[in-house]
């Protein structure tokens, strides 16, 4: 009888105006005055989670928390796991360790008011941690939390760690830290991505079905899948001015992605990162 793999489904709570690709277009003095919709992008989420009897992890910006703290309530009343992403979507590559290990800080405490416990998993905006900057790992890991999903082993011109560990791993030597990267499948001796985002709404459905279902049955390991409540909102406002590729990046397929994340609860079976992980750390990882 196959074996059925436990995935871990995730979700990076910002909005649509703070994402990467619009650093230059969008300054973060206008974040207060432009109209937000992670707010109801994100219940609309819990919703879907709740009808599918789905628990997920919520990678939560500290930015975010502050304004919407009834929201943030919510997932964890829902009971998912809430996890850090940060105070407000600040890439590592931009930062010293000692303003990483600030903004980190400040985002932990303001998240650990709403579990009244410790927040355990982290992700770096834009999966900023690469070969450059592995020190932020050992700042994590002091700070208290106990792993992180920011590493995604591909070659990408944002972001990217082609040469690095595709599945679980422990970054820092006699820790228990862990570092869990985004999932990829390997094809032609190169690491494909096939655990969201952009990805997943550029090309058709079945391609990342067969991934993941690779990923899966062949080697027998749980995938990550991440996206972002912006990506479900197809009547946000549109920027004026992009480039081209920013503007395909972001825009492209968001009416198509709502649907998708149907069929994704429904063919696979997920749960937190902490309860998917927790239940395999004896597992040896690759």
């Amino acid at each position: 009888m196959k074996k059925c793999i436990l995935n871990a489904l995730t979700i990076d709570v910002e909005d649509y105006f703070q994402v990467s690709a619009f650093e230059s277009y969008i300054s973060k003095n206008q974040w207060g005055s432009i109209p937000h919709r992670v707010e109801s992008n994100t219940h609309k989420i819990l919703d879907m989670l709740n009808e599918k009897q789905v628990k997920a992890t919520f990678f939560t910006l500290g930015w975010i928390a502050e304004r919407y703290p009834e929201m943030v309530k919510r997932i964890v009343s829902d009971g998912h796991e809430l996890a850090c992403h940060g105070y407000e979507h600040i890439r590592v590559t931009e930062q010293t360790p000692e303003q990483f290990r600030s903004d980190v800080y400040k985002a932990k405490n303001i998240l650990e008011q709403f579990t009244g416990k410790q927040i355990k998993g982290y992700r770096a905006a834009s999966y900023s941690i690469n070969a450059s900057n592995l020190w932020a790992l050992n700042v994590l890991q002091e700070l208290g939390f106990k792993y992180s999903s920011s590493i995604y082993p591909v070659k990408h011109d944002l972001y990217g760690m082609p040469d690095g560990p595709r599945f679980m791993y422990e970054p820092i030597k006699h820790k228990k830290f862990k570092e869990i990267p985004i999932t990829t499948i390997r094809f032609g001796n190169k690491n494909w991505p096939c655990g969201g985002g952009g990805f997943f709404r550029f090309y058709p459905y079945a391609v990342s079905k067969w991934a993941l279902n690779r990923v899966n049955n062949q080697e027998q390991q749980s995938a990550i899948f991440y996206f972002h409540p912006w990506e479900i909102d197809p009547k946000q406002p549109r920027q004026s001015g992009l480039s081209l590729k920013t503007r395909t990046r972001h825009y492209l397929n968001l009416e198509k992605m709502e649907f998708r994340i149907y069929q994704l609860l429904t063919d696979f079976k997920w749960d937190t990162m902490e309860n998917v992980f927790h239940m395999n750390q004896s597992q040896n990882y690759d």
